[in-house]
């Protein structure tokens, strides 16, 4: 997986890669520059790139220094390139200086380069010009935004709206050079005005900004340069990236000689009835998602009166009722345990749900709350109903958790890396908040991301797949946090290749879509 960085833990490997490892900031600079010109080369489909033309804007720190670079690269592959200065030149320290004045020197042998000295003066000729590329490299990672600073003084406003403008008139494609300016690298916050980029193209590490808030509506394509700054640099990282290794990594496959009740037995308590609703949907769901995640043996505690219907859709389900000593008979039995879906919010129904987690043969097992149980969690509060869970994980979204957390939906989605984070160590359990990006956090270690999916996953009934999905792969021998990373990215995939209309999916082609998901990655791993 790879690791995802805040500004302040790239700074620190930025720093270490110069002092303890002796890459200098030249070097650095040219291996950034060089992987931009690639990126470029890939996006025009060119190798060669005379007759082609490019905009660049640099600020004064060693962001605008590697566009200095990429400019000489660009000029070397004979393009024109219209360079402007935000800030004088007598501000441009060290190897920034150095790289400029390079490119002064280019100007003896070449007509292909103009140099403006400031935005004012670029200002007539840009806006005559037509580029194929226009480069940000005003600020990269070293702006930090507070909720008092959000809008950037002159000229990095100036500079931006430079860009933004050219892009909107003429539809040049804007690719940014390791963050959108105006763009805060750890949080994700956009100031006022910021860079919308159509690439980015980052230096190292992927940035925790990238995937909160307006992140992903201002970076665009995200490609991850290599500029030789080793990942054990970054090492304990703020979070990491799920993929399709990992995710493969936990779907354990049947023994050749195994039988049903070797291969994940789980329990799902779920759905419920009353003379004015019903909401047997949500079990159905996630009882069969969990079979199509390859449990061996899964057992639905419903109202027995909705036995006949769950063995009319999913025959290969094992139907017990809401008897307590039942279920508890069930529950001793069971690999993982799925508790919430459906469920109910009565007071009842909280009733029972305390009761069930006061239980050993409950609380000590692999268990996951979702849904309703959330909800009667939050009713009950978390402080001693979860001491007792060893192998806990909650799934909730961001109204549920503000229910659990007892902070806003906006606080959390402020900065929802920490909120999860924070929740999952002070309760002794592991969390999944379910959002864009998904948030997994466990009682030590990184906090795990996951990107796949799209908004097909925006439908009654997606969070019930997943929690089948979750449990299946828990009781097949997954830890409760890996079963739960690596669902979330099946999950996503399956919403993926559901319908090539997003807005077309439903939570029954999700599940349907799950196969498809899981073959395609055993198709990918050798191992398998």
């Amino acid at each position: 997986m790879l690791p995802v960085v805040t500004a302040l833990e790239m700074k620190r490997a930025d720093k270490a890669a110069i002092e303890k490892l002796h890459i200098g900031e030249a070097r650095l600079m040219e291996l950034a520059g060089r992987e931009c010109l690639r990126i470029i080369k890939e996006t025009l489909h060119k190798d060669a790139l005379d007759g082609t033309s490019f905009l660049v804007v640099a600020g004064k720190g060693n962001n605008g220094g590697d566009g200095f670079v990429l400019a000489r690269h660009l000029l070397n592959l004979e393009a024109s390139v219209d360079l402007v200065l935000l800030y004088p030149e007598a501000t441009l320290q060290g190897v920034n200086g150095e790289g400029l004045a390079t490119l002064k020197a280019y100007r003896k042998h070449t007509a292909n380069l103009r140099i403006f000295a400031s935005h004012d003066e670029a200002l007539p000729y840009a806006g005559e010009t037509s580029y194929d590329i226009l480069i940000d490299a005003i600020t990269g990672t070293g702006l930090r935004l507070t909720e008092e600073d959000m809008v950037l003084p002159s000229p990095l406003a100036e500079g931006i709206e430079l860009i933004n403008s050219i892009r909107e008139r003429t539809g040049a494609p804007t690719l940014a050079i390791d963050v959108p300016t105006g763009l805060d690298a750890t949080t994700g916050f956009a100031a006022t005005p910021s860079i919308v980029a159509d690439i980015t193209v980052t230096m190292a590490f992927l940035k925790t900004g990238f995937y909160l808030n307006e992140g992903p509506s201002c970076c665009g394509e995200v490609h991850r340069a290599e500029i030789s700054i080793p990942s054990f640099l970054t090492e304990p990282s703020s979070a990491l990236l799920t993929d399709r290794e990992f995710a493969a990594e936990h779907f354990i496959l049947r023994e050749q000689a195994s039988a049903k009740h070797t291969n994940g037995k789980v329990l799902i308590i779920a759905g419920s009835q009353t003379e004015h609703s019903s909401m047997l949907g949500a079990a159905i769901l996630s009882a069969k998602a969990a079979l199509k995640t390859g449990a061996g043996y899964v057992c639905l505690s419903v109202p027995i009166s909705l036995a006949a219907a769950i063995h009319t859709a999913l025959p290969e389900v094992v139907v017990i009722g809401r008897d307590r000593d039942s279920i508890v008979e069930k529950a001793a039995w069971a690999d993982a345990i799925l508790i919430g879906c459906g469920l109910g919010r009565d007071t009842e129904v909280i009733h029972f749900f305390t009761q069930l987690l006061s239980r050993p043969e409950i609380h000590d097992k692999k268990l996951l709350l979702d849904a309703d149980a959330l909800y009667a969690l939050s009713s009950a509060g978390t402080q001693g109903i979860l001491k007792n869970c060893k192998q806990a994980v909650l799934t909730p979204h961001y109204g549920e958790f503000s229910r659990l957390c007892g902070a806003s939906v906006e606080e959390i989605a402020a900065d929802p890396i920490e909120a999860a984070r924070s929740y999952a160590r002070n309760n002794g359990i592991s969390l999944l908040l379910k959002g864009a990006p998904t948030v997994i956090a466990g009682v030590a270690g990184p906090v795990l991301l996951n990107t796949s999916g799209t908004e097909s996953l925006a439908t009654a009934g997606s969070g019930d797949v997943l929690s089948g999905v979750i449990v299946a792969l828990a009781a097949k021998g997954a830890d409760i946090f890996n079963a739960a990373a690596a669902g979330a990215w099946f999950h996503g995939r399956a919403g993926d290749l559901a319908s090539d209309v997003a807005s077309l999916v439903s939570s029954g082609m999700v599940v349907d879509a799950l196969q498809q998901a899981f073959l395609e990655v055993f198709e990918v791993e050798e191992h398998f």
